[in-house]
């Protein structure tokens, strides 16, 4: 490939924080690291946070292609990636910037913060390698803008890890074909296997989206209700289910509202299901329906030995450090929709204090941070983990593989509550799993469809 038509990436620090390993992402263009950024992961490494886990493995990473017997000059001038398993397309060279060095005048920004320095960066490369395109990635929108005000030509946010461009093709588990599902079809085989009715149908008859295994299906005019239980390049086998029974599933005193609580409902009480991830509107019910299953599988049926109860913790408070008493203390203001959601399954006790209080013996209930979750092997319990769309892809990898052996994980959220700074509903965790796990015979995903809070809380949904 001719010079001219390479690439030149220079990546700010929050990609690197987001993808430690993002230096491999860019194929057979090149990657340029100012020393601006080298800094910023200097000081964020030694952080008590789980972000500066990232930033140490993105220097290690960096280590790895410039640490060897190479002179200053080449680090400037790049010096090839080495072969790394699962990034073989990366072919370019890797170098640092000095731009501590640099006296940056024309058409620069004040030198006084380091987006700034960064953004002076890409502007002078821009100059010195005309008419090769350089390309500023940052994740940080207001540095987008302040670059291309700043007269960068090519500035994009770091999408390699975005597997979809809208969200609203984003899987929800479930779908609604038109009219009456059976007058679609031409022939069906239908077949017992123990307390189950299969249905065999040629998937040529299905006029719908790529359908996965685990996925809901309804229709609008029918009591239809089944769930995709086999998937091959000619027919479907699904599991008929029925309107009536799903929307009669009770978990600890609690029935679905509608039938996509219904689904769900379904799906945390299948033991063959070792994921279950809820998303949809704020009032849905993601919250109480996982709670109400855990303490169903856990006290009633004894499947399960503990529910362990976690969340990420907003930045201003990442260390939980500054609240007073045990961890479980600690993370009880971060966890109060939990303990909210447990006062209205018992609010028609007698005692409904003296209930709460039973029952988080009884079940085991623990209140536990994200942060210390690395390196655990989690046996036998149901684990609630709360308000994943705040989570990146690394940081639910982190807790999906703490999962042992006989472990039931669900996964809640709504990704219209995004906290983070540097994630959108494109590129959250929980987007990710979503998207990862549909194909996965372990796992179930349900967009809880419509507001059950209050009519209140509906109102608010749609209009505000």
């Amino acid at each position: 490939m001719e010079q001219d038509d390479r690439k030149l990436f220079v990546l700010d620090t929050n990609v690197l924080l987001h993808e430690p390993l993002a230096i491999y992402s860019f194929k057979e263009h090149d990657v340029v690291v100012p020393m601006t950024v080298l800094e910023e992961l200097d000081q964020i490494k030694d952080r008590k946070s789980d972000v500066s886990r990232d930033a140490r493995v993105a220097i290690r990473a960096l280590e790895d292609t410039l640490g060897g017997p190479t002179t200053p000059e080449q680090i400037v001038s790049g010096v090839p990636l080495p072969r790394r398993e699962g990034h073989s397309d990366a072919s370019g060279t890797l170098s640092i910037f000095p731009d501590h060095q640099i006296e940056f005048t024309q058409g620069a920004l004040p030198g006084d913060s380091n987006d700034n320095n960064i953004i002076n960066t890409a502007l002078h490369l821009q100059k010195a390698h005309h008419p090769r395109q350089v390309v500023l990635v940052t994740k940080d929108i207001n540095m987008r803008l302040k670059a291309k005000g700043a007269g960068i030509e090519r500035v994009e946010d770091y999408r390699s890890d975005q597997l979809i461009d809208d969200i609203r093709f984003l899987s929800k588990g479930f779908h609604i074909f038109e009219g009456n599902f059976w007058e679609h079809l031409n022939k069906v085989s239908t077949t017992r296997q123990g307390r189950h009715t299969v249905h065999e149908v040629p998937l040529k008859d299905v006029d719908s989206e790529p359908l996965y295994i685990n996925q809901y299906l309804i229709d609008e005019e029918s009591d239809f209700c089944g769930r995709v239980a086999e998937l091959n390049d000619t027919h479907l086998h699904i599991l008929d289910l029925g309107r009536d029974r799903l929307t009669n599933i009770e978990a600890w005193g609690v029935k679905p509202k509608n039938i996509y609580q219904g689904m769900a409902l379904h799906a945390l009480m299948d033991p063959e299901i070792d994921l279950v991830i809820l998303t949809g509107p704020a009032g849905c019910g993601k919250t109480l329906l996982a709670m109400a299953a855990a303490l169903e599988l856990v006290v009633e049926r004894k499947q399960y030995d503990k529910v362990i109860v976690t969340r990420n913790t907003p930045e201003i408070a990442e260390s939980i450090g500054f609240l007073p008493g045990t961890e479980e203390e600690k993370m009880t203001p971060w966890l109060a929709a939990v303990t909210d959601t447990l006062e209205v399954l018992h609010k028609n006790d007698a005692n409904p204090v003296g209930s709460m209080s039973y029952i988080m013996e009884k079940a085991n209930i623990q209140f536990k941070s994200i942060n210390f979750m690395r390196g655990r092997s989690i046996q036998n319990s149901v684990v609630l983990l709360d308000e994943c769309q705040n989570l990146t892809a690394s940081q639910i990898k982190t807790m999906i593989t703490r999962m042992g052996e006989g472990t039931k994980l669900i996964c809640c959220g709504n990704l219209s509550q995004i906290d983070s700074n540097y994630l959108t509903a494109v590129t959250s965790g929980l987007t990710y799993i979503v998207e990862r796990f549909k194909n996965f015979e372990g796992s179930a995903n349900i967009y809880l469809n419509g507001v059950v809070r209050s009519r209140l809380a509906e109102y608010a949904e749609e209009h505000l």
